[in-house]
């Protein structure tokens, strides 16, 4: 059998870059327990808006995200974003409330329950439509919630705005210029808002008009900006910072996106290459790989799902090692840079998180393949992922996120 330098530096990958599936699940664990996850609970009827904010805050299509809602507790359904593996948000929706058939206090007291056991950054959203003003079992929930919790912010969204819309609306302006949302919201405000006996049942209100884009309004995530500054203006600075980006990445994708695959793929990506970025940037030489790959893996493995694939955590790191076997060299420069106090850590997670897209942009290619039912060719994705991390590294050098390898490499 003739020599073969690809096989042979996808071996080398994955002998010592690869970690076993128990390695992993405890890597994976250990990295849950450290990331700054945002818990956010939905309170409100069907039909209020719920999804929609959930798709706002994370570009993933509606689809996605009702497939994407694992069963809770008897009364909640939870949704994690971008995996259950590493969820960076974590959304919280109670199911059914206000129907004539549900137990209210018992939805009460497993919103306690959760609120309790939960150590993260935490926010509760009430969904109201704006034409909705029968909210007696809304209004004794978040009560309950509010009496147990008070330190937990709330935040009011007042949702479905184009129900009251005059014709020809103008969406750009914000708040709408309307006078029945004006007179609608007040009057919400109102029904949530203080009493001589009772505190004021919310910190933040604010109107939000979420539609699909079938609907034909632009744009599509009306208010967006305003709940991701309310969010964010009650959440401690680290979780704030990392909301406000991830939201304001989305909104640029969105903008270049059509292939619903291709564009929740790159919102996952973005993701991602944040997490990684975050993770290579521990200045220890060699220590935070396993961690990085276990991420890595988590990535490879959510795309598959996304493109029909169901990979083991195994078979996620095979592909990895074959599509990024070209890169050795370069994860063992960046590791080692790390020597270099400071600056080294600066430079590697850079790497890391253009590292991450390339090799997310390269899998989705591949899947791509497989799901057009033709045999993917290796070096063709290879040369996928070496132009995604060239563009990548340009970009973060132009906008000076970060030094590129390059001005290292001229030192």
């Amino acid at each position: 059998m003739g020599f073969n330098p690809f096989e042979q530096v996808s071996q080398f990958f994955k002998d010592r870059f690869w970690v076993s599936d128990e390695k992993l699940a405890e890597i994976l664990a250990s990295v849950r327990d450290s990331l700054s996850t945002i818990e956010v609970v939905l309170v409100g009827k069907t039909q209020s808006g719920k999804s929609s904010i959930i798709r706002g805050l994370t570009g993933v299509s509606a689809d996605i995200v009702g497939q994407g809602f694992r069963p809770h507790t008897q009364h909640t359904q939870r949704y994690d974003y971008p995996s259950s593996d590493l969820p960076i948000l974590t959304f919280i929706d109670t199911v059914g409330l206000g129907d004539a058939d549900r137990n209210t206090q018992k939805i009460i007291e497993e919103l306690c329950t959760d609120l309790e056991q939960s150590p993260r950054a935490r926010v509760l959203i009430l969904t109201v439509k704006i034409t909705d003003f029968a909210n007696d079992a809304l209004l004794q929930v978040i009560k309950g919630l509010r009496q147990r919790f008070p330190a937990i912010p709330c935040i009011l969204a007042v949702t479905c705005l184009h129900l009251l819309y005059p014709p020809n609306a103008d969406r750009a302006e914000y708040p709408p210029a309307s006078e029945p949302i004006a007179r609608a919201f007040a009057a919400l405000k109102k029904d949530f808002g203080s009493t001589k006996k009772e505190r004021v049942l919310y910190d933040r209100a604010v109107l939000i008009d979420f539609t699909l884009e079938e609907d034909g309004f632009d744009p599509v995530f009306y208010g967006l900006d305003a709940l991701r500054d309310a969010i964010a203006d009650l959440l401690p600075e680290a979780e704030a910072k990392m909301l406000r980006e991830l939201v304001d990445r989305e909104q640029n994708l969105q903008k270049q996106l059509g292939h619903l695959y291709k564009g929740v793929a790159l919102r996952y990506l973005s993701t991602y290459a944040v997490l990684a970025a975050t993770i290579a940037a521990v200045p220890l030489p060699f220590a935070t790989m396993p961690v990085l790959t276990a991420t890595q893996v988590s990535m490879v493995v959510l795309l598959g799902n996304l493109y029909g694939q169901t990979l083991s955590p195994s078979q996620a790191g095979g592909l990895i090692a074959s599509i990024g076997g070209g890169f050795v060299a370069q994860t063992l420069g960046r590791e080692l840079i790390k020597f270099v106090p400071g600056f080294g850590s600066v430079v590697a997670a850079s790497w890391a998180a253009a590292y991450t897209w390339a090799l997310g942009e390269a899998a989705c290619f591949y899947f791509g393949e497989l799901m057009q039912g033709k045999k993917p060719n290796l070096e063709r994705v290879n040369d996928v992922m070496k132009e995604a991390f060239r563009t990548k590294q340009e970009q973060y050098k132009k906008s000076n996120l970060s030094p590129s390898i390059a001005q290292v490499e001229k030192a």
